[in-house]
């Protein structure tokens, strides 16, 4: 079987990967064939695992970060540090494996969106960050949600974008160092992480509305 027959169906070829690949550097190509819309959610996978304990321990994160003397807690910063990084893990034992799935493509932008919420909302708490920034944060990222949500309906993949990419780590960032007490490290990266994600949802937005538009006039003309 050709090597790009292989990779298209979200497996390993038998001689490796690049090792560029396989940490997530080199991310060029289309996505795997298995996690594009219409295809199972093939749920019982390692990546899988690995998402659904992230998700498990938002609530766990969100209990001691709420049961802490004014925010400033290690062990809530922990928790948060260990979910966020554990996104590196998944991708990286999909990319090991070739274990690529329908739910693990709308599971993990899920969690990382429940995370930066979770993360912001004991900012707000605690009085960590500005609240004007946090309302900003987190209007964006249930706008996503939904946005996701209505993609998911209608057939269309959300894809990631160049500003969505760089935009995670500095809004995922500035909860943790907030509670880590580096308050000014906290608000640069969470305005940095802001205008990225801004601009990340503004071509969101901008790219759908023209698939949409594209796959009306195919309808149309059909």
């Amino acid at each position: 079987m050709p090597r790009d027959d292989i990779q298209t169906r979200g497996r390993t070829p038998r001689g490796g990967i690049p090792k560029r690949r396989l940490f997530g550097i080199d991310r060029s190509g289309p996505p795997p064939e298995s996690t594009r819309s219409g295809h199972p959610l093939n749920p019982w996978t390692i990546p899988n695992a690995i998402g659904f304990a992230r998700l498990a321990g938002i609530p766990v994160f969100l209990a001691v970060a709420f049961s802490s003397n004014g925010g400033h807690d290690a062990l809530a910063a922990a928790l948060y540090a260990v979910i966020g990084w554990a996104d590196y893990l998944d991708g990286f034992a999909a990319r090991l494996t070739g274990q690529y799935s329908r739910l693990g493509a709308m599971l993990d932008p899920l969690i990382d969106r429940l995370l930066v919420i979770s993360g912001m909302a004991v900012c707000w708490h605690f009085h960590l960050l500005p609240r004007w920034a946090i309302a900003i944060v987190i209007a964006r990222e249930v706008f996503m949600l939904v946005l996701s949500r209505y993609a998911l309906r209608h057939g269309v993949d959300v894809k990631i974008n160049w500003a969505g990419r760089l935009g995670v780590a500095p809004i995922m960032g500035a909860p943790f160092f907030a509670m880590v007490g580096l308050h000014t490290l906290a608000l640069v990266l969470l305005y940095c992480g802001m205008a990225l994600a801004l601009s990340a949802t503004a071509l969101y937005v901008y790219r759908g509305v023209q698939e949409v538009r594209a796959r009306r006039k195919l309808s149309s003309s059909a």
